[in-house]
């Protein structure tokens, strides 16, 4: 692999620095260098939270040029749409099938894009497009804060790293009482994505 840029996006409180300090540390295990830069925004309020990894043999700045990103993971429907102009041409745009307005729409200052408008944005870019419904795959699993996790294992599925590095990894960022369960959201989420949308 000469190089992936992979821009994780989000709201605060989804989990999305974690995730990306997770491609981070996996990358870094598979002997890749890695370099990675987070906006936080109004994080807390819950508004954007932008993740840029860098991954290659060598890799000398942690920002994504804009139409460069290979893979975009979109853990709301809204900011995929927001942040899907950093895809390059024919990149990947992981989905998460979920929606969370901001306040503008729920003041009714704003008015929410329907799935039609959020796919038409993203196409622009490529027609590599995978919704996937983590937030209702992560409820299932008994904890909604296993989405991220569980976006991980679907975005694995693009990146040449062995499973087991991805699962070590994963082990070392999160506490024993929580490890498995997210271990399971991981499969699944490579699961999901290898049967519902690769075939």
């Amino acid at each position: 692999m000469k190089k992936l840029d992979i821009l994780v996006a989000g709201v605060g409180g989804q989990g999305i620095i974690l995730a990306s300090d997770i491609i981070g540390e996996t990358a870094l295990s598979a002997q890749y260098d890695v370099k990675k830069a987070d906006t936080l925004g109004m994080a807390q309020r819950g508004g954007s939270v932008i993740s840029h990894v860098r991954i290659g043999q060598q890799v000398h700045s942690p920002l994504i040029k804009k139409g460069e990103a290979d893979i975009l993971i979109a853990f709301e429907k809204l900011e995929a749409a927001r942040w899907g102009y950093y895809l390059q041409p024919g990149g990947i745009a992981i989905v998460n099938n979920h929606a969370l307005p901001p306040s503008s729409v729920n003041t009714g200052n704003a008015q929410y894009p329907n799935d039609q408008e959020i796919t038409s944005i993203l196409k622009q870019r490529t027609d590599r497009i995978y919704f996937i419904d983590g937030t209702r795959h992560a409820r299932e699993l008994g904890n909604v804060r296993t989405l991220n996790i569980f976006m991980l294992g679907s975005a694995s599925v693009f990146m040449p790293i062995e499973t087991q590095v991805w699962e070590d990894s994963i082990s070392q960022h999160l506490s024993p009482n929580i490890r498995r369960i997210n271990i399971v959201a991981f499969r699944k989420g490579r699961e999901e994505m290898r049967s519902a949308h690769l075939g």
